[in-house]
């Protein structure tokens, strides 16, 4: 059995907003294709045209290779093997970043080919389960072009989420500091406790709430500071609080917070993970699958995480392929305590509703054990063809 062909797919929504901060706007899927006809799908969350240049680009010399060639003709069932022969073969221009993501992609589509080759679902393949459901949270991310707006719209999904049977939600926080959701700013740190402490009041205290202020502070006591201020809601955790190379002011902020510091979503191949996890600067880590370089490599991530007693809650702010993908990796991750779940119901990008057709099922709050081949889903081949853009 040999890969014959990688299609490459740059997805984008027609209405997208540059001042937004949600990737859910666009997408990179990837198909990779078998001579007996079996197709796997991936996708990562990363500028899709620079990634597909990636997957596509031919190599001239053995320390930069083409990640496709990489691929064509190899058997799909080495998937270890066939993600060091890429991770390796294409150091010099790949190894962090960018490289990593495209990947990821294409991992995470080999997971899924050879589950629908062998008619296992991923996580079997993977090493047997750990845990046998799957806890989503709700990903709350609102528009909105005023602050009055928004921390209404907050308060409306996080109630919409709590109907729908979520037991947890992420509230999306996103306005303050170089990533501020569609141009707003708060001048004023108390704003964000009271738009937490309003949410809280609605939904009560029995649903789980998380805080993503999306590096909002550029230094640990400012985000110390700022956390005092809504501590007392109960809150899983408080998500990238800061800069995303700022190990040391992590290390210090982890050690001084009454809440759990999160992060991991831009860290790409467990050595960067391993970097925050050695200093004690990460109490919960988030990896993405796509971004991390794929399951493989976010297992791996998973098993330091657990030998270090660190909560694993992986990211993810895609399509149904990639929380699929989170779904597997749970069930092999001893420490997973949740997944983010970007519900169809209350999405803004219409990409996120409509690519695929066949979702992992959400029952009772929660997602039980996939036991389809592969990642279970299935895409909506005319949503794909629908939101594809050529250049």
């Amino acid at each position: 059995m040999k890969i014959t062909k990688v299609e490459c797919f740059v997805l984008l929504v027609p209405d997208f907003r540059a001042d937004a901060c949600s990737s859910a706007q666009d997408n990179l899927v990837v198909k990779i294709h078998t001579d007996d006809g079996h197709v796997g799908i991936g996708e990562t969350d990363t500028n899709p045209w620079v990634a597909r240049a990636m997957i596509e680009a031919r190599g001239t010399h053995i320390m930069g290779l083409g990640l496709t060639e990489m691929l064509i003709g190899q058997d799909p069932r080495d998937v270890e093997g066939l993600w060091e022969k890429m991770y390796r073969g294409s150091a010099m221009t790949g190894r962090r970043g960018l490289g990593i993501c495209a990947i990821g992609a294409l991992d995470m589509a080999l997971w899924d080919l050879v589950g629908k080759i062998e008619g296992k679902p991923c996580w079997q393949l993977m090493g047997g389960a750990t845990n046998h459901h799957i806890v989503p949270y709700a990903s709350l991310l609102p528009e909105g072009d005023d602050l009055e707006t928004y921390g209404r719209v907050l308060r409306e999904r996080a109630l919409a989420a709590q109907k729908l049977g979520f037991r947890a939600a992420k509230l999306e926080i996103c306005l303050k500091g170089p990533y501020s959701h569609n141009s707003l700013q708060i001048a004023d740190d108390r704003e964000c406790a009271r738009m937490v402490s309003d949410v809280r009041k609605a939904v009560g205290t029995e649903m789980t709430l998380m805080v993503d202020v999306a590096y909002a502070w550029p230094d640990w006591k400012q985000a110390l500071r700022a956390i005092n201020m809504f501590a007392d809601q109960d809150i899983y955790f408080v998500e990238t609080p800061l800069p995303s190379d700022d190990v040391e002011g992590y290390a210090k902020l982890c050690h001084a917070s009454p809440v759990k510091i999160a992060l991991g979503e831009w860290q790409n191949t467990r050595f960067e993970f391993l970097e925050f996890m050695n200093a004690k600067a990460v109490d919960v880590v988030q990896p993405d699958v796509g971004r991390v370089g794929g399951l493989t490599e976010a297992k791996r991530v998973a098993m330091h995480a657990r030998d270090r007693g660190l909560a694993v809650v992986p990211h993810c702010w895609k399509s149904a392929i990639g929380i699929a993908a989170s779904a597997h990796l749970a069930a092999v991750s001893p420490t997973c305590t949740f997944i983010e779940f970007l519900p169809r119901e209350l999405a803004d990008s219409s990409l996120r509703r409509d690519l695929c057709s066949v979702e992992l099922p959400f029952i009772d709050g929660l997602i039980p054990l996939p036991t389809g081949p592969g990642l279970g889903v299935t895409l909506n081949e005319e949503a794909l063809a629908r939101y594809h853009v050529a250049s």
